[in-house]
């Protein structure tokens, strides 16, 4: 195997979940360039990630899902494995986010974020691993964790709590399955252009609060997770399990 082929995703198919938008239709877009075959879930429409795929000459699949019923997940990715093929990989990017100070915050905001972002994650996986194993393969699993995997944060208790729990996941299901022919890691995006990250960016004090923490300087760029997510799917990362990979411009190192 040479150098370039162990980057290389020709003859993989990555299911990629919220891959209509933000860091999720960078994630799917970085794949196709690496030439693996895109399943793209979302609730909305993802002709914008079609395009954008198509245009590098990469397979592409749309799967609507609500991901905040996990019982619609786990069918949806039965029903994907049985109509596209075998699934070399999945990305669990999609993810929801909701504000308010933690005095107020209510059981509804609690249990949106966490059924989308935690729940169905998990169970999701379950799915998946199971599918790889019965069918004695390999298979790799990528976590969309963030840099509150690490920190508080303020305003964001559900997601603060949902992203510590990718984070404990990803490592526990790492010890479980790396002998299993399994590998589960985790990236953490930093601040990056993103619906999530709108509001932060709209706000004059919170943006030059956080472009003032940031070393390199700049938000984050979609690709920027993609690229690593590519690596973290690709033969290059097959001794990597139950890492986290930070992507954010050193915003942990300072």
């Amino acid at each position: 195997m040479s150098d370039l082929s162990a980057f290389s995703l020709e003859g993989r198919r990555i299911l990629v979940t919220g891959a209509n938008t933000g860091i999720g239709q960078g994630i799917a877009i970085s794949i196709g360039k690496a030439g693996g075959a895109v399943l793209g879930v979302g609730r909305s429409a993802m002709d914008e990630t079609a395009a954008q795929l198509a245009a590098v000459g990469a397979s592409f699949a749309p799967i609507t899902c609500d991901l905040s019923d996990h019982q619609a997940a786990t069918a949806m990715l039965d029903a994907a494995w049985t109509g596209h093929g075998p699934i070399d990989g999945i990305v669990n990017n999609a993810g929801i986010i909701r504000r308010g100070d933690a005095i107020d915050f209510s059981k509804e905001d609690w249990d949106d974020v966490m059924d989308v972002n935690l729940k169905s994650l998990f169970f999701l996986t379950q799915a998946f691993a199971r599918k790889v194993m019965a069918g004695g393969r390999t298979g790799r699993v990528v976590n969309i964790a963030s840099m509150l995997s690490f920190q508080g944060g303020i305003r964001v208790a559900s997601y603060t709590a949902s992203k510590h729990g990718v984070l404990g996941i990803t490592r526990l299901l790492a010890c479980e399955w790396a002998a299993r022919g399994i590998n589960v890691n985790a990236i953490a995006p930093g601040y990056i252009v993103s619906n999530n990250t709108e509001v932060l960016r709209n706000d004059p004090d919170r943006n030059a609060a956080i472009l003032g923490r940031i070393p390199a300087g700049r938000w984050g760029e979609a690709d920027d997770i993609g690229d690593a997510a590519v690596f973290l799917l690709a033969p290059a990362s097959k001794y990597m399990h139950g890492a986290v990979v930070p992507v954010d411009g050193g915003w942990l190192a300072r």
